[in-house]
């Protein structure tokens, strides 16, 4: 800012010249200038600059140049020298910055003027800045200073007079010295470093330990900081709310302790482009203007001053009739600064502030105010109103006051709103939401009417029950009914009833039709009225069959109906509350005409419980029934189902029972549908589970079943109960035992002995042959005791011999045993000894009877014709043996020697070999 200030003056400066020169004014010849008089302002603590003003007495010394020498110690040896041009007629300005501490030692300034590079004034006088004197203790320079972190620094340190300095210790080390004047030295730390920069003891300060001692033993230890520059400041952004104050923040970063080290501060500075001017003046009146013109520019941008900000925040006054902002925002500390620009139109940054005024609430409606501050409606504003739970509406608004008015719709009765509202000029930037202010909507009392009819035989009339409930949209207050007013014609009559706080009565009427309306008083008025038409009575009128309706997965009711066309009004769902359970609290729910469904959620109906609805439909004359439909939320099949009772006596036979019992299947106390029974049949004996069976009657309305294929007198046990969709209930048990058949056993005795009789019968004319046969079978002589293997030897050794003896024809077909045997009561005696004592055996007994069935049916003795010597004698000594031993095998020779015995060919003659087999040849 100063720079260009100066920029002006000399602008102004050469332009009076050249203009002198036009209007025929001359300049002063040239002279030898003045020495300059020389002032040196006192630097603040800590600072290393020296700031040197001289004043330019001479118009002819504007620009030319001047010399500027620094000298050190009380020699004043030059340690800076610099030419400077002279830009200002007026007072000049020059500063130095020393790399040594100003408190080390004396630092002397002079000066001497340049004109044309040929007129040289003399030296001004050295203006000194003194150094500091030690007395009685070494002094260290900079003292408890902010170093810049990663630049170098030059510790001084200055003992007492008559004394030096011996040794100087930087953190613990000791550094070379350099010597600056008598009892002055010096050391150069090259590359400050912070080591612990996350220290939080330190903060963004790192402590640089100094220490010195002379040559008296007196020392000194101080300690300086190592920091760092400042953030620069990030994300600015401008705005304001009354176009009269402008609001900026920025972004520095995560704040840091803060020490003395490492304080620093804000400020922010307005800027403005001027564009500068090539055309040259035509006149002297315009140069002038425009002279007069560019100080007033000048004088508009010195007015205003940079801002002291806080550390994120700044606040400014607005220009007038400025829109185009330009401003800086500086950040400093004691070893550096940071700077950011930023730009905006005031007029895209206007976020208007708005108070809230009032809400004035109808039943479905409200009406809502609230005032832009800054004077901005004289424009046009949008703003927004957000009203919840509704949403927000948007609206223009423009009043001299800056009030706006908004009137919200369509809001439900007896609700409790949430408003609030903010604007924006441009429709981008929106100012912040007023605060949340609540307002409720009247309360809005309607009253469902439905009602009951029921036929009375004698008299003929009807009792109509009116049944109403109130219904009161929201839920921010408790409506206070004080009664309710009912109202009907009857004969051409108006009658009125008024109930107090009942909703229901019972008006007893004939078939005729009839109207009626039902009001609610509430404070402050009456509710909308409610209307029924109760249809005139029908002769005859049967009801509709009822429907069952299927439990959904859901566990609530699907209602479903067909459309009816008379049907003008819509439809009416009555219900119990309770399904059939006593007593009845009725529910009731009207259906607009164009649906036929109802869906009824299942946390209203308990599970296990019969829901009869009745359906109706609205016409002008009134409701009419159309469908009942009847069905559970979800049926159940636990021991709440009550077993059947089985009918006694049980019929009953040897193979099957028949249960029969009686069960009321539409009970609508059942927690589920019958849909028929099943019977299980158990095995009482143990052992026998496997015989398990159950039988089924799918029939609900059938109640008996037979079970057949069981055992005669058995015991079984029969569990019969109700089926329904899930499963059976519960049972009851009953035992039973099948009868005896006594007929089958009767066929079974009977049957043998029938066939016994059958055939004697028919064997009977054949008696004399069938005895012939036996004999022949089971008869063989006596004493006769031949074993198998010995019959086959036999025969086979008879095949041989017997061919070869062939007889002769006899003269007779008589034969004469020469050896008779003894009588069946001698041959039993042979096989045993001891007769009396012991009772002949089997086999010995057939023996006996086989003997006389050959030698005494139809014997007829005879002379033996046979030569001796053509006689066989066999002696069986085994005859004498047990026959009971091989009775098996006596019975088997028995049957071989008659075949032995059948004559060979046709002769008329046999042979007949007869005798006894020894047991030894066996």
């Amino acid at each position: 800012m100063t720079n260009f200030r100066m920029f002006l003056k000399s602008l102004l400066g050469l332009y009076v010249i050249f203009s002198g020169e036009h209007f025929g004014f001359s300049l002063m010849t040239a002279r030898q200038p003045q020495s300059p008089d020389v002032s040196i302002s006192l630097p603040l603590s800590g600072k290393r600059s020296l700031v040197v003003r001289w004043l330019v007495n001479h118009g002819n010394l504007v620009g030319n140049i001047s010399e500027i020498q620094v000298g050190r110690t009380e020699n004043h040896i030059i340690i800076h020298s610099e030419n400077v041009s002279i830009s200002s007629a007026d007072e000049h300005t020059w500063s130095w910055t020393s790399d040594l501490p100003l408190e080390c030692v004396d630092h002397s300034v002079r000066i001497r003027h340049f004109y044309k590079q040929s007129v040289v004034s003399h030296w001004s006088n050295w203006t000194t800045h003194p150094g500091v004197k030690a007395h009685g203790e070494v002094m260290i320079f900079p003292f408890q200073e902010a170093l810049r972190e990663g630049t170098s620094a030059v510790v001084c340190c200055v003992c007492p007079p008559g004394e030096n300095i011996t040794e100087m210790v930087v953190d613990n080390r000791s550094r070379p010295r350099i010597g600056i004047g008598a009892g002055v030295q010096a050391v150069t730390v090259d590359d400050l470093t912070i080591t612990e920069p996350d220290n939080p003891h330190f903060g963004s300060c790192y402590p640089l330990n100094l220490s010195c001692r002379d040559t008296a033993g007196h020392s000194r230890d101080i300690i300086n900081y190592i920091t760092t520059p400042p953030p620069k400041p990030r994300n600015i952004s401008c705005e304001t709310s009354d176009t009269i104050t402008v609001s900026c923040i920025w972004d520095l970063g995560r704040k840091q302790k803060e020490l003395f080290c490492n304080s620093q501060t804000q400020t922010l500075h307005i800027e403005y482009t001027f564009f500068s001017c090539h055309n040259e003046f035509p006149t002297p009146r315009l140069q002038l203007k425009g002279i007069f013109s560019l100080l007033s520019l000048l004088n508009r941008n010195a007015d205003q001053a940079p801002v002291v900000c806080q550390r994120s925040s700044c606040s400014f006054p607005a220009i007038r009739r400025l829109e185009e902002y330009r401003i800086r925002v500086v950040v400093k500390n004691q070893v550096g600064e940071e700077a950011e620009s930023h730009s905006f139109n005031i007029s895209d940054r206007v976020l208007p502030v708005v108070r809230w005024d009032a809400a004035e609430p109808g039943f479905t409606n409200a009406t809502v105010s609230w005032t832009v501050e800054g004077n901005l409606t004289q424009g046009s504003v949008l703003c927004q109103v957000h009203a919840a739970p509704r949403g927000t509406a948007e609206l223009s608004c423009r009043s001299a006051d800056g009030r706006c008015r908004a009137r919200l719709e369509h809001l439900v009765p007896n609700t409790r709103y949430s408003t609030r509202a903010r604007c924006s000029v441009n429709g981008r930037f929106w100012g912040g939401w007023t605060p949340p202010s609540s307002f409720t909507t009247l309360p809005l009392v309607s009253v469902n009417l439905w009602r009951t009819i029921k036929q009375r035989s004698d008299p003929p009339s009807r009792l109509v029950t009116l049944v109403w409930t109130l219904e009161v949209p929201g839920s921010a207050t408790e409506v206070e009914i004080q009664g309710y007013v009912v109202q009907w014609w009857q004969r051409g009559q108006n009658r009125t009833e008024r109930r107090e706080r009942r909703n229901q009565t019972e008006v007893s009427m004939g078939p005729e039709q009839q109207h009626f309306t039902v009001e609610a008083v509430v404070r402050g008025g009456r509710s909308v009225p409610a209307h029924i038409t109760v249809p005139e009575a029908e002769d005859g009128e049967k009801p509709p069959a009822e429907k069952k309706l299927s439990s959904s997965t859901a566990g609530g009711f699907n209602l479903s109906w067909a459309q009816q066309v008379d049907t003008t009004c819509g439809y009416t769902v009555e219900w119990c509350i309770q399904g059939h359970t006593a007593p009845c609290t009725l529910r009731w729910v009207k259906i607009p005409e164009r649906n036929n469904t109802l869906l009824l959620p299942a946390g209203n109906f308990r599970a296990g419980c019969r829901y009869t609805f009745n359906i109706y439909g609205c016409t002008g004359s009134g409701d009419r029934l159309l469908e009942t439909q009847t069905g559970y939320s979800q049926e159940l099949s636990d021991e709440s189902l009550q077993a059947p009772r089985v009918v006694q006596p049980i019929q009953r036979t040897s193979s099957s029972v028949t249960l029969t019992w009686s069960y009321d299947e539409d009970d609508p106390e059942h927690p589920a549908f019958i849909t028929g029974y099943l019977v299980r049949v158990e095995d009482t004996l143990p052992g026998h589970s496997a015989n398990v069976f159950n039988v089924s009657v799918a029939d609900p309305h059938s109640k008996s079943a037979v079970m057949a294929g069981l055992q005669e007198n058995h015991e079984y046990v029969f569990h019969l109960s109700a089926l329904t969709k899930n499963g059976p209930g519960r049972a009851v048990g009953v035992t039973v035992r099948t009868t005896t058949n006594y007929s089958a056993h009767l066929a079974k005795t009977l049957t043998p002995l029938f066939l016994l009789l059958g055939c004697v019968v028919l064997l009977w004319p054949r008696r004399k042959m069938l005895k012939n046969g036996l004999r022949e079978i089971f008869i063989y002589p006596a004493g006769m005791n031949i074993k198998v293997s010995e019959l086959d030897a036999f025969l086979n050794k008879a095949e041989v011999i017997v061919p070869s003896h062939r007889p002769e024809e006899c003269v007779s077909c008589d034969i004469e045993i020469l050896h008779p045997s003894p009588p069946l009561e001698a041959a039993t005696s042979l096989g045993d000894p001891d007769p009396l004592s012991k009772p002949p055996s089997p086999g010995r007994r057939s023996l006996a009877s086989l003997s006389s069935a050959f030698f005494h049916d139809d014997y007829c003795p005879q002379s033996a014709l046979w030569p001796h010597d053509q006689h066989t004698g066999l002696m069986n000594k085994s005859y004498f043996c047990s026959v009971a031993e091989e009775t098996t095998g006596s019975q088997q020779i028995t049957s071989k020697i008659q075949l032995s015995l059948e004559p060979e060919g046709p002769q008329e003659s046999c042979s007949v070999i007869y005798g006894y087999i020894a047991k030894e040849n066996l």
